[in-house]
């Protein structure tokens, strides 16, 4: 069953909270994020990246990337031509790595319940102009876009902001030697950036079956840009 932060009925719009005030969360230090990214993702391994140029260079933009790594998130911040904010499960800002995350412009959010905070933070992101990240299979799984929730749609039809797919490949293909939670050092780890496109049908419409409607085609859209990826790389 597909989740969407505010249920409504079919036919009616959907409740939104407001969006925070502009400056909510650190752009700048997003871009601080993404220095410390392009370091570690550089130095310890060795990232292929395919369609950088078809990202937007302003303007509200959603990054939705497969998820069956963890280092896929900061691999996709370190590559990524202009700096994300990740929805990060909550769980992951505990003590020092949580006041790291937040410093980094990074937005905790419960995957469990309906997180007006995270919800309102998210919209300001793109209210600003800048780029949300979202794994929309919601956990890590196989990564193949089997999967959505509709999380995705809502802050796209919600925002109107494009999205971009990402896919990356070769984060699971071993483990490694020294850690083997992450991939071997040295490794070639793939990140490929898709068109971007319009979630919503051009109605305006943001009923809970238009939701449904534009989850149903983002899948389309992100399944498409997996196996052309896969291609593409030969993964």
């Amino acid at each position: 069953m597909r989740r969407h932060p505010r249920r409504g009925e079919a036919g009616r719009e959907v409740s939104h909270p407001s969006a925070p005030p502009a400056g909510a969360v650190s752009e700048r230090g997003a871009e601080v994020g993404r220095r410390i990214g392009v370091g570690l993702m550089y130095g310890l391994w060795k990232p292929r990246v395919l369609g950088a140029w078809r990202v937007p260079t302003t303007g509200p933009l959603i990054f939705a990337v497969n998820h069956s790594h963890n280092v896929d998130g900061p691999m996709v911040m370190g590559v990524a031509p202009r700096p994300t904010h990740f929805l990060i499960k909550k769980e992951a800002f505990v003590g020092p790595l949580g006041r790291f995350l937040t410093g980094i412009g990074q937005l905790k959010v419960d995957r469990h319940a309906t997180d007006r905070t995270a919800i309102g933070q998210a919209l300001g992101v793109l209210a600003d102009g800048g780029v949300l990240g979202i794994f929309p299979e919601g956990t890590r799984g196989e990564g193949d876009f089997a999967s959505l929730r509709a999380g995705l749609a809502y802050f796209a039809v919600r925002s109107g902001a494009p999205i971009v797919p990402v896919a990356v490949l070769g984060s699971t293909d071993r483990p490694g030697r020294l850690i083997k939670a992450l991939p071997p050092l040295r490794s070639r780890v793939d990140v490929v950036f898709g068109e971007p496109f319009e979630a919503g049908d051009g109605s305006g419409r943001r009923t809970r079956k238009a939701l449904d409607e534009a989850t149903e085609r983002i899948q389309k859209r992100l399944t498409a840009h997996l196996e052309n990826a896969r291609r593409l790389t030969g993964r």
